[in-house]
């Protein structure tokens, strides 16, 4: 039973080409993995040198001659979490809005997004601490550490695409996204003045990039295009082979149209076919 628990798991995360699967299973087997060596190092020696060590090569610093030599910190400081409801409550904003993300928005411009609005949350948080007096003393020991900056990019930009798409939350019922996204933002606002200004101004760079990137991608600029590799068609011929269809796929216009539609009035307000449209747009690459 428990094989064919773990070998489902595998398949989600590595196999079924689900990128928001594969980047919660990176997350989460990245706190486990620091998480596990942390209780050995406890058990035999009471100390977490080692764990503290891993930290430290994964967390990104503010500083940027401590930034240089670790440059790789830009990308990593996004997978990495030390406390439990850090990321619990992450990976479930991403999985809960990163699935509506995927049903109007393909696989590559989740991946570009998630990505964009980590290194937007790095550059907001080095620059804050250079232009900033009330950072500057606290520049050299400061480092940011989790993906909370790459799922606020994701919240936003669904909000932004969605804003009146509603999910039902505890206590509070439906609520629409434009309000969800209204709040995370408020509140980052406001904690720059508490405990963790710096990780809330990372936030607030993967909310921008996230508000900024569906403008764009409404205005016909889909920046997640940039890093997509030209492909040659090959056309192949088969003796008595029937030539195969294309299926048509709805153009950028009409997706525009029933997202305005979905905007004004709600996803339910869509026909048969402006649902068909919308689910093949989504699975088109």
């Amino acid at each position: 039973m428990n094989r064919s628990v773990f070998s489902e798991l595998y398949y989600k995360v590595f196999q079924s080409g689900n990128r928001l699967f594969l980047f919660i299973g990176i997350n989460v087997m990245v706190f486990v993995a620091i998480g596990l060596i942390a209780v050995g190092e406890f058990l035999f020696n009471k100390s977490t040198t080692t764990t503290d060590l891993i930290v430290r090569h994964i967390a990104m610093p503010a500083y940027l001659p401590k930034l240089a030599p670790k440059f790789w910190t830009i990308i990593t400081y996004m997978f990495g979490h030390q406390k439990f409801f850090h990321i619990l409550f992450n990976m479930l904003w991403l999985y809960w809005l990163g699935r509506i993300f995927l049903d109007f928005l393909n696989q590559k411009q989740f991946t570009f997004l998630y990505f964009a609005g980590g290194i937007a949350g790095a550059l907001f948080f080095i620059t804050a601490y250079y232009v900033f007096p009330a950072f500057q003393d606290e520049i050299e020991y400061s480092s940011l550490l989790g993906a909370s900056a790459s799922v606020m990019a994701i919240v936003v930009a669904t909000a932004t695409l969605l804003p009146d798409y509603t999910i039902s939350m505890l206590l509070l019922g439906p609520v629409r996204l434009k309000y969800i996204a209204l709040v995370y933002v408020l509140l980052d606002i406001l904690a720059i003045a508490g405990a963790n200004p710096g990780g809330s101004i990372a936030h607030l760079g993967g909310a921008f990039i996230g508000f900024l990137y569906i403008k764009q991608l409404r205005a016909g600029n889909d920046w997640s295009k940039m890093f997509l590799k030209k492909r040659k068609l090959t056309v192949v011929k088969k003796a008595d082979t029937a030539p195969v269809k294309r299926s048509n796929l709805p153009d950028q216009d009409i997706i525009d149209t029933i997202l305005d539609k979905i905007s004004k009035s709600g996803y339910e307000s869509l026909s048969k076919k402006e649902k068909e449209q919308l689910f093949n747009a989504s699975k088109k690459e």
